[in-house]
C-alpha cells in the first residue's frame, strides 16, 4: 500500500481517528498484504506523518493539534518550529519545552495556544522526528578529566562533553568534527566523540575548512570519480565535430572576470539585413562528457552546484572537466549546445533555433576591459588590441539595452545592491572589502543569458516535454500586507490587491525610491517579502523577471540543472525521446528540482557565512575607529548599521545609553523616551567599531 493513498485517505476523513483494521478495510487491503501494510503505518508514524493513541487509533497529527517542521533555535534559546504543509504560522516554544531539540531538527509539536490574526502559536516539542545535527563542528576545550567541544554554531546551546578516549588527541583550542553519540535531554548535555582535528584556530584556512565540514560541503572528489575524469579526451574530436553545426568562422567571444577559470557560455553577434539582431549564445556542452549515470554524473548531481568561498572553489565537477575540454578557453575548439535568435527592435525573438555546434572563440575577454571600452574609458593600447571587436562590441551594446528595455517594459524588478568584494591574502587574511561595481559589460552579458534562458524555457514548455524550470512564484498576500502597513509611515504603497500582485507594482515601487535616503532600506525590505526562486518540474513563471517561462540553460559547468536540460534537448535533438525515456524523466526532473534547490540553499549559506566571517576578521584592526553609516535594519534589541563598504554592525539597545528608547514596530524606529529623540530607517549616524569576533560572525558598534 503507498504512503501517499494512506495519508490521502487520513486526510479526507479527518474528522475522527481510526483502528488499524478499519483502515485496512476502508482501503480495501487483502489479507495477504497485511503485515506490509502495518509496516507502512510504521514508517509513517516513525516520520511524524501520523499518530498512534494509547487506543491504537491513527489520525493525522493536524488531528490532535500536533504539527511536524523543522526548529530554529534563536541564540537567546527559545525557538520556532516551521511547520510543513501548512498555511499555519510558525509556532514559538520556550527554552524550557524544546524536549532537548537541536537547532534544525524536524520535531513535533503540540500546540498549547492557537495564536490569533498577529499572535504566533505557542507549543511544546512532544517528539525528535529526525536529527539534523548528526556531526558538528566546534573548538576543543580541555578540562581535568574530559573534554568538550564548543559548537561554532551560536544556535546549538549545548557544549557537547567528549570522554578522554574519545578525543583523537585534539589539544586545547583546536577545531574539530565531532559526532554525536548521546542526543541531549533535559538536564543533560550531548555526548560525541571527535572524527576529525581540523587544526588549531587561527591558523590559515582552518576558519574556511571549519564553514565547508560545517555544511556537510565535499571538499574533493573521489579517486573513482577522479579515474573516470582522466579517460575524459582533452580536445574535441574531430567526428564529433563533423556532425555538428560549425561556428568555428563566427566571431565568437567569452566575456568572464578576470580569475574566471570555468568558462561556461560564449556570444556572437550579427546585424541582419532586415535590421534585427542574430545573437548566438553558445553553452559548453557538458553532458557529451558526463554521460547519465556516470560516476561523475552522480557526484555532479549530489553536489548540484559548484561553491565559491572567497578564495577557495569547491566545484561541482572534477577540475580536468570544468577548467579543462567543458570550459570555452580562447582560439581551441569547443563542443557547445546554442541557442541562436534572432531579435527584432522590441527585443522580441521572432525566431530561434537550438543546435549542438562548435566554436573557436576569438578572443577571451574580461568586464572590466569590455565595460571601458564601451563607456569610452579606454587607453589606446586596449582599443588598439581589440579594434576588430569595436563593431560586434557596439551591436552587442545596442541589443543590450533593447532587451533591458523589454524587461523594464513588462515589469521586471531590478534590485540594484551592491556586491560585497572581499579580498584576501596568501593566508586567507582580509587585506580589502568593498562594493564591486555592476558595470555595462556585467548587464549585457546577463541580459543575453536572460534572453537565451527564456527563448529555451518556452520552446521546451510548449512541446510539453519534462522538463526543469526556473520559478519564481508570486508573494504571499500577508507579506505585502505586512510590507504596505511599513511602507505606508514613508508615504509609499504597492499598488494593487495583495492577491494580485503584479511584478510592475514592485518595479514601480524600486523606481520611486531610487535616490531617496531610505532607498536602500525599502529594497531590501521588499526583497525580503518576496519569495525565494527555486527549481520545478512545472511552469509557473518567474515573479522577479516578470516572466512566463524561465530556466537555467546557461550554466552547466556549476550547475546541474543546467546540465539536465542540455541532456533533455539533446534527447530531443537526437531522436531519443520516446515514451519510456519520458515516463523515466518525469522521474528523474522531479528528483532534479528538489536536491539542486537543497544544494543551491546550503551553498548560499555557506557562502554567507564566510562573508560574515570575514567581514569580521577584517573589521577587527579598525577596534576604536569612526565610520559614516546608514541605519539598515531595527529590532526590538538594537539597531545594525550599514557602512559604505557594505559592513554591517550592530548597536544594541543597552549601549543607547542617553535615553530610554522604546521599539515601534509598526514605524521600525527607536525612539527616546525622555528626548524624543527618534532612529529610523535609512538615517545616516556616525560609528565607533567597538567589537569584531570572527567566530560569532558580529560586529558590535556604538554611537560616535
Amino acid at each position: 500500500m503507498e504512503k501517499e493513498k494512506i495519508l490521502e485517505y487520513l486526510k479526507l476523513n479527518n474528522e475522527r481517528p481510526f483502528l488499524e483494521m478499519d483502515l485496512m478495510n476502508a482501503l480495501g487491503v487483502k489479507e495477504i498484504d497485511r503485515s506490509t501494510f502495518i509496516a507502512t503505518m510504521e514508517e509513517l508514524e516513525d516520520e511524524g506523518k501520523i499518530i498512534k493513541t494509547k487506543k491504537g487509533k491513527y489520525a493525522l497529527p493536524e488531528f490532535f493539534k500536533i504539527y511536524v517542521g523543522k526548529i530554529q533555535i534563536a541564540v537567546r534559546g527559545f525557538g520556532f518550529v516551521i511547520i510543513e504543509n501548512a498555511e499555519m504560522k510558525d509556532v514559538f516554544v520556550p527554552a524550557s519545552a524544546l524536549m532537548g531539540a537541536m537547532n534544525g531538527d524536524k520535531v513535533m509539536v503540540k500546540l498549547n495556544k492557537v495564536g490569533g490574526e498577529n499572535q504566533k502559536s505557542e507549543g511544546e516539542v512532544i517528539k525528535i522526528v529526525l536529527r539534523a545535527n548528526s556531526r558538528l563542528v566546534g573548538t576543543y576545550e580541555e578540562s581535568k578529566n574530559f573534554g568538550f567541544v564548543v559548537p561554532d554554531d551560536q544556535k546549538i546551546r549545548k557544549d557537547i562533553f567528549v570522554s578522554r578516549n574519545n578525543t583523537l588527541g585534539a589539544k586545547q583550542g583546536d577545531k574539530v568534527v565531532l559526532e554525536v553519540t548521546k542526543w541531549p535531554e533535559d538536564r543533560r548535555n550531548p555526548e560525541g566523540k571527535i572524527v576529525e582535528i581540523l587544526g588549531q584556530s587561527g591558523e590559515p584556512g582552518v576558519d574556511i575548512l571549519a564553514v565547508i565540514r560545517t555544511f556537510n560541503l565535499p571538499e574533493v572528489f573521489n579517486h573513482r570519480v577522479l579515474e573516470e575524469a582522466d579517460k575524459v579526451p582533452t580536445e574535441a574530436e574531430p567526428d564529433e565535430i563533423a556532425k555538428r553545426e560549425d561556428f568555428i568562422n563566427e566571431t565568437v567571444i567569452t566575456i568572464d572576470g578576470k580569475d574566471a577559470k570555468d568558462l561556461d557560455d560564449a556570444i556572437h553577434i550579427k546585424k541582419m539585413d532586415n535590421g534585427n539582431y542574430e545573437l548566438g549564445v553558445h553553452i559548453a556542452d557538458v553532458t557529451h562528457y558526463v554521460k547519465e549515470n556516470s560516476i561523475i554524473d552522480k557526484e555532479a548531481l549530489n553536489r548540484a552546484t559548484s561553491v565559491y568561498l572567497l578564495n577557495r572553489v569547491i566545484p561541482m565537477l572534477p577540475e580536468r572537466l570544468s577548467n579543462g575540454i567543458c570550459s570555452l578557453n580562447p582560439k581551441v575548439n569547443r563542443l557547445v549546445l546554442s541557442c541562436v535568435m534572432e531579435i527584432d527592435a522590441n527585443g522580441d525573438v521572432v525566431n530561434h533555433r537550438i543546435v549542438e555546434g562548435v566554436i573557436k572563440t576569438v578572443e577571451r575577454m574580461n568586464y572590466d576591459d569590455v565595460s571601458d571600452i564601451l563607456e569610452g574609458s579606454f587607453t589606446p593600447d586596449l582599443k588598439e588590441k581589440y579594434s576588430y571587436l569595436e563593431a560586434d562590441l557596439g551591436h552587442m551594446k545596442d541589443l543590450a539595452d533593447i532587451l533591458f528595455n523589454k524587461r523594464e517594459r513588462r515589469g521586471a524588478i531590478d534590485f540594484d545592491f551592491a556586491e560585497t568584494k572581499i579580498s584576501l591574502d596568501g593566508d586567507g587574511k582580509p587585506i580589502h572589502v568593498g562594493k564591486v561595481e555592476r558595470r555595462v559589460a556585467h548587464r549585457l552579458i546577463e541580459s543575453f543569458m536572460l534572453a537565451a534562458n527564456e527563448t529555451v524555457a518556452e520552446h521546451m514548455f510548449w512541446l510539453e516535454l519534462p522538463f526543469v524550470y526556473r520559478i519564481h512564484e508570486d508573494p504571499k498576500p500577508e507579506k505585502i500586507e505586512a510590507l504596505n502597513k511599513f511602507l505606508y509611515h514613508f508615504g509609499y504603497k504597492i499598488k494593487g490587491g495583495p492577491d494580485d500582485i503584479h511584478p510592475k507594482a514592485i518595479q514601480a515601487l524600486i523606481e520611486e525610491v531610487e535616490g531617496k535616503k531610505e532607498e536602500h532600506v525599502i529594497s531590501k525590505l521588499t526583497l525580503r517579502s518576496l519569495k525565494q526562486a527555486k527549481y520545478s518540474p512545472h511552469n509557473e513563471g518567474h515573479f522577479g523577471l516578470a516572466a512566463k517561462h524561465y530556466c537555467h540553460f546557461t550554466s552547466p559547468i556549476r550547475r546541474y540543472p543546467d546540465l539536465q536540460i542540455h541532456r533533455i534537448i539533446k534527447d530531443l535533438l537526437n531522436g531519443r525521446m520516446d515514451e519510456k525515456r519520458i515516463q523515466d524523466l518525469r522521474k528523474i526532473v522531479d528528483a532534479v528540482s528538489i536536491q539542486s534547490s537543497e544544494k543551491e540553499r546550503n551553498a548560499e549559506l555557506a557562502e554567507r557565512e564566510v562573508d560574515d566571517m570575514k567581514m569580521a576578521e577584517y573589521m577587527v584592526q579598525f577596534i576604536g575607529e569612526t565610520f559614516s553609516g546608514v541605519i539598515s535594519t531595527i529590532t526590538s534589541f538594537g539597531m545594525f548599521v550599514e557602512l559604505e563598504n557594505t559592513v554591517e554592525g550592530l548597536i544594541r539597545l543597552e549601549n543607547l545609553d542617553d535615553d530610554y528608547y522604546v521599539y515601534d514596530e509598526s514605524r521600525m524606529q527607536l525612539v527616546g523616551e525622555r528626548t524624543k529623540k527618534l532612529f529610523e530607517l535609512g538615517g545616516e549616524v556616525e560609528v565607533v567599531v567597538i567589537g569584531a569576533s570572527p567566530e560569532l560572525r558580529q560586529i558590535d558598534f556604538e554611537l560616535a
